[in-house]
């Protein structure tokens, strides 16, 4: 598994098997936001499951995440950290989907955008957050979260 720790609560990186779902727990993990069309979310088996939600998405420029499915990834993310977990946001190599969810959420903790942008691309040098259509669906939440804000 290929992955990078952004800040204390927030991991990025490429789909976990469903046997590395022990590192993520031993890592505090409690939620995987799988941003993949392609693949759904192996269960976990564990008692208690690590909770999964699968936001299915193409890594393409012609269909562009939704913004309502960064915004209920968010809603998720800030509801686990706020209760002590950490998020594992991933898509197939953890350099666009999955950087744009993590990206979203570090917005909707209070970092700006480019600062969001800046980190993520600071701790995980395989994200690609300047792609043109994940750079613009990052922008494209910070306005609509700040509305919601």
């Amino acid at each position: 598994m290929n992955f990078s720790k952004i800040t204390d609560s927030l991991f990025i990186g490429d789909t976990p098997l469903r046997e590395e779902y022990d590192l993520l727990r031993d890592l505090g993990v409690r939620l995987v936001i799988n941003m993949r069309l392609e693949k759904c979310p192996a269960r976990d088996l564990h008692k208690p499951p690590l909770k999964l939600l699968w936001l299915p998405t193409i890594d393409s420029p012609g269909l562009v995440i939704p913004i309502r499915f960064l915004e209920r990834g968010v809603h998720a993310a800030l509801q686990t950290i706020r209760e002590g977990g950490k998020v594992y946001a991933h898509c197939a190599r953890g350099r666009h989907r999955g950087v744009a969810m993590g990206a979203a959420i570090l917005i909707a903790l209070g970092y700006g955008p480019a600062e969001a942008i800046q980190l993520i691309k600071q701790q995980r040098p395989d994200a690609d957050p300047d792609m043109f259509y994940i750079r613009s669906r990052i922008l494209r939440f910070a306005r609509a979260w700040q509305k919601i804000d």
